[in-house]
């Protein structure tokens, strides 16, 4: 029996909306096909990949052919957004991937805070820099998002944990983490 994968949604506990930024995504789906991508958050991932984060990718890989569209059509703050849209089947690293780009500051903060509550992605937004602000305090972009969500309330459990956005910096012996820093 085909059984439907599970959305973030319905782990959140939260209703989804008609997005028209998912409609545009399907469209550039469509424009910029990327080989083996069997649904949209294949595609994003890609997309993401291919705008320099690399951190979590996808099997098979996207072929090396493979053009994203440009950021005039597609911003790395709407891309951010898309992926952190309860709409997307429950795939966690998919967040991980999100949170990269905007620990490599390719994203706008006013502009992600925008386009997040345009299209509900708060929630989710908000956990993520719960999480980043863990690991790196002073980052400015996350710092901006963690001020402006402060009021969205907490998941009863995280999406994930904080060392899933951070790797370990090891010390002299380069046995024990000396400190971690954010995937950039």
């Amino acid at each position: 029996m085909n059984q439907r994968p599970l959305i973030l949604a319905q782990r959140l506990g939260v209703t989804i909306h008609v997005s028209a930024l998912r409609i545009r995504l399907g469209s550039l789906m469509r424009a910029y096909p990327s080989a083996g991508a069997q649904c949209l958050e294949d595609w994003l991932l890609d997309v993401i990949n291919a705008r320099g984060a690399r951190f979590v990718t996808r099997w098979p890989p996207a072929s090396p052919d493979f053009v994203p569209p440009p950021l005039s059509l597609l911003s790395n703050e709407e891309l951010v957004v898309a992926i952190c849209q309860p709409n997307n089947q429950d795939r966690p690293q998919m967040l991980r991937a999100a949170a990269q780009l905007v620990s490599m500051q390719a994203v706008n903060a006013d502009t992600l805070l925008a386009a997040a509550r345009r299209e509900r992605a708060e929630l989710v937004l908000a956990e993520l820099s719960r999480q980043a602000i863990r690991v790196a305090p002073e980052h400015f972009v996350w710092q901006r998002i963690h001020q402006a969500l402060s009021k969205t309330p907490p998941l009863s459990s995280p999406l994930l944990h904080w060392t899933r956005l951070a790797v370990p910096v090891p010390d002299d012996r380069g046995c024990n983490a000396k400190y971690w820093k954010l995937v950039s």
